[in-house]
């Protein structure tokens, strides 16, 4: 059991740490954080899938630069929807507007779908791509059908920037 001044001193606590403006920072920064743990990890697997190519056939390395660059762009949609919220708060611009507890729960919620989609889509992404990567040691002259597939992954990334784009 709690007492009194135990309940009353989290709570001082938590009206000091949890205001509008603390949420809407957490939002950017999970955007831009989790995108970009996803696009690390999806540029990686394609990373490691073309030095095996390439060790083979070192003329392909454009065609495995290009595979190996799609799931870097989920989080460069995390790290722009985490600035383009961090400029609707005024942090930016050195002016930081005060915000209450639920337009920083809507900043958060703004910024939580292109967090998590970013995050998962760009792992998905690098797996596609490292198929698409033994499409073209295979086949080579297959290589525009090949990058279709990782391609497909980018659209569900890509058709969450406009929802995820906080704005007040």
């Amino acid at each position: 059991s709690f007492s009194i001044m135990e309940i009353s001193t989290f709570s001082q606590f938590l009206n000091q740490f949890i205001t509008g403006q603390n949420l809407a920072i957490t939002g950017a920064v999970l955007a831009a954080t989790l995108a970009g743990i996803g696009s690390a990890k999806g540029v990686a697997l394609v990373g490691e899938a073309s030095s095996g190519m390439l060790s083979e056939d070192p003329s392909k390395f454009g065609k495995a630069l290009l595979l190996q660059a799609l799931p870097g762009t989920q989080g460069i949609y995390g790290l722009l929807v985490g600035f383009i919220a961090l400029s609707n708060i005024g942090i930016l611009s050195g002016t930081p507007k005060e915000l209450t507890v639920a337009q920083g729960l809507m900043m958060l919620a703004a910024c939580l779908p292109i967090a998590v989609v970013g995050l998962v889509s760009a792992m998905h992404q690098g797996k596609t791509a490292v198929a698409a990567v033994g499409i073209v040691v295979k086949k080579p002259d297959q290589f525009g059908k090949a990058m279709l597939f990782p391609a497909m992954v980018e659209t569900y990334a890509l058709s969450l920037i406009h929802i995820s784009e906080p704005t007040r």
